[in-house]
């Protein structure tokens, strides 16, 4: 019997996909994926491979031959790039700089999206995006779109970087957030939407705990997992 199954989380910037994810694979005992990671594991090798950011027939011939993963040591994500465990090396300004050039390239996007769906058809994974219910992952046993109103994801932005010493005024991170919104929602490849048979949490005004135990019981009507 193969008990092997994926929970799809989706939604806008800010709505905590990430650290709520992070958590739900912690409790469930699964992968997380962390897909930003292997996109800034594919600009990294493109640096490596001497491509320039402006090349696009470059990007898109050179990132087939890139092999990435996840995996998890010692209950810490690990980025694989080719064998060579990356995480130490992903997080710079020039990874990230690249990240942002290759990232939309239709061939880096397909070959990424294949590699994802390599990892989940092996393992059981929780996968955070913009476009994993509806496209990477269209048939994952549990499909969830996690959203919180603009106001409420700017407050916790400028909260997170207050915390940091960061000085930021909130109107702009929102009017930020909603801009983000309409050309993620819009763009032509993959564009943010809530799969049809995606659930909708709206975390505006739930905790983190609240928003762990509301998905959790989620994942253990539709799997019958409980953490």
């Amino acid at each position: 019997m193969n008990n092997i199954f994926a929970v799809a989380i989706d939604g806008p910037a800010g709505a905590g996909k990430s650290t709520i994810a992070r958590e739900l694979s912690k409790k469930l005992g699964v992968i997380y994926v962390d897909t930003g990671a292997m996109y800034r594991a594919m600009a990294l090798y493109l640096i490596r491979e001497g491509i320039s950011s402006g090349d696009s027939e470059g990007i898109s011939k050179k990132c087939e031959t890139a092999d990435i993963s996840i995996r998890f040591e010692n209950g810490e994500q690990q980025v694989v790039l080719n064998g060579e465990n990356v995480n130490g090396l992903i997080r710079t300004e020039e990874v990230g700089l690249m990240a942002s050039f290759s990232s939309p390239n239709p061939d880096v996007r397909k070959k990424l999206v294949e590699l994802q769906r390599k990892l989940a058809s092996e393992k059981s994974v929780v996968m955070d995006g913009r476009d994993i219910g509806t496209v990477v992952l269209p048939d994952a046993k549990v499909k969830i779109y996690l959203t919180a109103s603009s106001k409420v994801r700017a407050k916790r932005r400028f909260d997170e970087l207050s915390a940091k010493g960061e000085k930021c005024d909130m109107d702009q991170i929102e009017a930020d957030i909603v801009k983000r919104d309409e050309q993620d929602m819009n763009r032509a490849i993959s564009p943010l939407k809530q799969a049809d048979d995606a659930i909708l949490v709206d975390t505006s005004d739930m905790t983190i705990d609240e928003v762990q135990k509301k998905l959790m019981d989620i994942v253990s009507e539709k799997t019958g997992v409980n953490a």
